[in-house]
This record gives structure tokens, sequence and C-alpha cells, in this order.
């Protein structure tokens, strides 16, 4: 790390140990999901396993809660519960990522090596548009034995190296080794008078050099911009996950102001160009973007999302900004192949953290404020299903219709802080898992074949009631994961 790191560390560690204890005063601070020591938080980065330590790396900007010049923060952990903060190992400190250290993944090798990619953001003063001109987008490589100390960046992709009918919004390399040689995928936006976004397939086989392999994209367009690509093959079938902007909303999909989805596109060694017109989304809630997977050493693949939104403060927020901090990360889940579906589900760690388990009283449960829980329904039977959370907010199935709900009554509007509706047409609804933090839901519908994810801010003391001919409920507390700053 040069002088310019040295004293960007140095500030940002100041700037940390003087806001997490305003951090942690704010009743919305979380109990098992990982937040920013304080500032902003958003999309996951450098996610991987090596030798048993788990790595989670974010796009981190302590300097402003509402988002500005980007590090990578960085998180450590032997079991998904117990969690170490080991500060900003990558600041933006050379010629190539002077205005922002962006989004990247890591690459565990057998000798315990972390090679980290990702891009390095400049953008050159003057009359530019930024879109075609005026910034750069480099892919930054770097290495490290553990994580915290960096060796030195090395620039292996420019500008000169991308297609020329792309716009300079090249970025987020995610990099994967198959039979002896090395993959990347970058998010990319195209020019023309419809602009319109795709994936670049790079190949290389030393890691260092690299060779365009092929473009991926629609026969349509879909969306202006492609970016937070992710590529990999679960039970055969290869997957693309990207997230979209640009696309027009609907009703019961593409709600939100951009998108996080993915495609199946076959199976065999490398898939085809030409991706399928079939695209899922992965969570149809107001708060998720950016997921991004990685393969653990049990052979799981586990995906971990940004809980939030780009752009979305005109529609939305989060009071947490009162006390210095925004965003999180989802829990952990694993993605298995379902039918026509990909499936996700907590990591099984999770279930650790449950402790006694609640009885309703007259249909009710009533806990303490501020407590978290880990709620599983079953026997639904596709019959009408009702649920409400603090009279201001509900879960609701009929005729095939999943709505979430922030009520329009005082103690919804303030538990949704904006939020209104998110929906999606599904066939039945059989079970559902709830996962509610201090501020945070995630909905796992049938077995994780649909996921929802928001931010909600209760008051007081919550209450959960249940309306549904033959649902099994249960309901367990949740305790807190332990998370070490200094």
């Amino acid at each position: 790390m040069n002088v310019l790191g040295q004293a960007l560390k140095y500030g940002i560690e100041s700037m940390e140990k003087a806001g997490i204890p305003q951090a942690e005063e704010d009743p919305y601070r979380l109990k098992f999901h990982l937040m920013p020591p304080a500032g902003w938080l958003n999309d996951p980065n450098g996610l991987c396993q090596s030798r048993g330590l788990y790595h989670v790396f974010f796009q981190y900007s302590p300097f402003d809660v509402n988002g500005g010049l980007k590090t990578w923060g960085h998180y450590t952990s032997r079991d998904l519960l117990c969690w170490n903060y080991e500060g900003v190992p990558l600041l933006p400190d050379s010629p190539y990522d002077c205005h922002g250290v962006y989004s990247g993944s890591a690459l565990a090798e057998g000798d315990g090596m972390l090679k980290i990619f990702y891009t390095g953001n400049v953008k050159h003063e003057g009359a530019y548009d930024y879109i075609n001109e005026g910034r750069e987008a480099n892919t930054i490589y770097c290495t490290s034995e553990d994580g915290h100390t960096f060796g030195y960046k090395r620039c292996v992709l420019t500008g000169e190296n991308y297609p020329e009918d792309y716009t300079c919004h090249i970025r987020d390399p995610k990099v994967w080794k198959q039979d002896g040689s090395y993959y990347m995928v970058l998010g990319g936006r195209k020019k023309g008078e419809k602009e319109r976004g795709a994936i670049l397939l790079y190949r290389s086989e030393d890691g260092l050099h690299w060779s365009f392999y092929r473009e991926m994209s629609t026969e349509a367009p879909f969306g202006y911009m492609w970016e937070c690509p992710d590529m990999f093959c679960t039970d055969g079938k290869w997957v693309l996950s990207v997230s979209p902007q640009g696309l027009p909303r609907e009703k019961f999909r593409f709600q939100n102001i951009y998108q996080a989805g993915y495609f199946l596109i076959g199976s065999g060694k490398m898939p085809n160009v030409l991706l399928p017109e079939q695209f899922e989304e992965w969570d149809m809630g107001f708060d998720f973007y950016a997921p991004q997977t990685f393969e653990d050493e049990k052979g799981r693949r586990l995906l971990i999302g940004w809980i939030g939104m780009p752009d979305s403060s005109q529609e939305y927020g989060n009071p947490t900004t009162d006390f210095g901090w925004q965003h999180a990360l989802t829990v952990p889940r694993q993605v298995t192949a379902g039918k026509g579906r990909l499936l996700q589900m907590p990591a099984e760690e999770l279930k650790s953290l449950r402790g006694r388990e609640k009885t309703p009283e007259d249909g009710k449960w009533t806990l303490a404020s501020g407590t978290a829980f880990d709620m599983e329904i079953t026997d639904i039977g596709s019959q009408p299903f009702w649920l409400a959370l603090s009279k201001g907010l509900e879960l609701r199935f009929s005729d095939g219709v999943f709505q979430m709900v922030f009520l329009d009554n005082e103690t919804g509007r303030k538990m949704g802080a904006g939020r209104i509706i998110r929906q999606a047409r599904i066939p039945e609804l059989e079970k559902l898992r709830i996962l509610v933090d201090t501020s945070v839901l995630e909905l796992y519908l049938n077995n994780g074949e649909y996921v929802f994810t928001t931010r909600y801010y209760p008051e007081g003391k919550i209450t959960v009631e249940i309306k549904s001919p033959c649902a099994s409920c249960r309901l367990w507390e949740i305790g807190a994961m332990k998370i070490s700053y200094f």
C-alpha cells in the first residue's frame, strides 16, 4: 500500500471508530445481517472461501451515508455466524482507480492465494457525458495471501481492450477457472440509437493476459445496461446472473427501478452466445440488487445480495441514515436447481441462531420491540393466506397472486418509509419461511422458488397474526450474530 493508501486507511479507521458507537445506538441496527461499520454499503464483492475462512468484501463508502467514493470493506468468518470486520484492504490510491474501487470478484485457488479482479473507476475533468467519453473502466488485478494485505495493482484490461461498439460503461468482472483456463464476464452497455446491455466474456491461460472470447446477449434489447454479472454451473446447468437497468416496469414483475435476475443458458462446457428470452428475478422485494455467488468448501453454491437499490431514494428511504449508516447484505443463501427455476434458501447455519420457540396466544404472537425471529409456515395448501406484522405490513395470497403490502395507515407508512406494494403471480403457495431482523424481512416461498426482501421499520412491540384455514406455524426468536469490529 502506497503513502496515499496508508493515509486513506488511517482516516477511514478514525472515522469508523467515531461512527460505530453512533450506529450501534440505532434501534434498527441489525442482529444477523452484515452492515457497514458506518457510512454506506452496496454490492457484495470478492465472495469466496479459502483455507476454511469465508471472505465477504463489499462496496463501502465510509465518508458519506448516501454513497460517494468507493472502497472495499471486508468481513471474514469460519462458520457464517461469527464475523470479524477486517477493515478496508482496497482503496482508490492508484491512477487506475482514483475515483473508486468498484465491484469485482475473488478467486481462491489451492495455494491459498486470493486473486482479486475489480473495476477501477477514473473520471476525467471536462464537458463529457461520462457514457461515451470521459470515463475509464479499468480491470485491475491484485493478490493477497490473507485478505488483509494486497500486492501490486496491475491493470489487465483497459478501454483499448474492449470492443469498439461499447460505451465507457463496462464493469464488475467475475472470474472463474474451468478446464485449466480462466474466464471473466464483464457487464456492459453498447452504443447505438437503442443502447442495450450485454455481457463480454474474456479468456486467459494465466489470469493476467486476456483475450476477448465472445459476447452474450438477448436477441431483442433487454435494458440499456447489464451490470454485476455472475456465471456459474449448478446441477449441470449454466446460469448467467445479471442486474439489468432500463427495463419497463410491470405490475407483477420488474417492479423496482432496476432488476436482478438470471438466465438458464443450457448445459455443456460453455453455453450459447444467444441467451433465452426467459429471465427470472432473483428477488421480488423492494430491496435486493447486485447478487454474487461462490462455491464454498462444502460444495454449496452460496449467494449474497445487497439489501438496497440504486437511485431509489426518490421513492423510499431508510431512517438509519439518522444514525450514520445505510444498507446491509442478505444472509447467505444456498442456490439449487428447481423445476425451471433456481431455489434459494438461507444457509443451514442460520438455524443455529434459533432460540426458544414462541407459542401464540389467541392466534397472535406478541414479541418485544427489536426482536428478531425465524418463522416457518407449512401446509398452506394454496388456500387464501393472510399474515399481518404489527398492523403495518401484510402478506397476502389468493387467486394465484402473492402480495407484500405496507398499509396506508400511520403505522404502515412509517414502517415502509415510502415502500407500498410488491407482488408476483405464483401458481400455488404451499409453504413460507420468514426471516425477520430488526429492520429487514426476507421471505422464502415454496422452498425459495420465489423470494422477497425488504427493509421495514416497526415501532414498539411486534405482533404477528395469521389467517389460513390449514396452515401449521412455528416461530423461534433469533439471537444475534457476533460481529467484532476492532
